[in-house]
């Protein structure tokens, strides 16, 4: 197995490109760490993302469960995005709107 090690004192210059479904990808995982949401599944799953010469604007659609402050988890939604995006990728987030487009709601019995 080879083991490659940067070395500060190269002059090799190169760039890295990301494919926006990896971008996307890393949105959905975000996403996914935030307890009491999940990301709503309609055909472009509900992460449309445009890449601006400021940074990226992302807007989100999601599904909360009704026993969260849904202000409070759409901070946390633009924390874990803005954080994951910007320590996994060199973008940077400009802004990120959360749409909230359904509410889960605890099934109750039948009497």
């Amino acid at each position: 197995m080879a083991h490659l090690r940067h070395d500060p004192t190269t002059t090799q210059k190169g760039k890295i490109t990301y494919n926006s479904g990896i971008v996307s990808g890393i949105v959905a995982l975000a996403i996914g760490e935030v307890e009491g949401v999940t990301l709503l599944n309609n055909k472009n799953k509900g992460i449309k993302l445009d890449f601006d010469k400021q940074g990226i604007i992302a807007d989100i659609c999601v599904k909360v469960d009704s026993t969260e402050n849904v202000s409070s988890l759409a901070f946390k939604i633009q924390q874990s995005i803005k954080h994951n995006v910007e320590s996994m990728t060199s973008y940077k987030v400009e802004k990120i709107d959360v749409h909230v487009q359904d509410v889960n709601f605890p099934e109750t019995p039948a009497i």
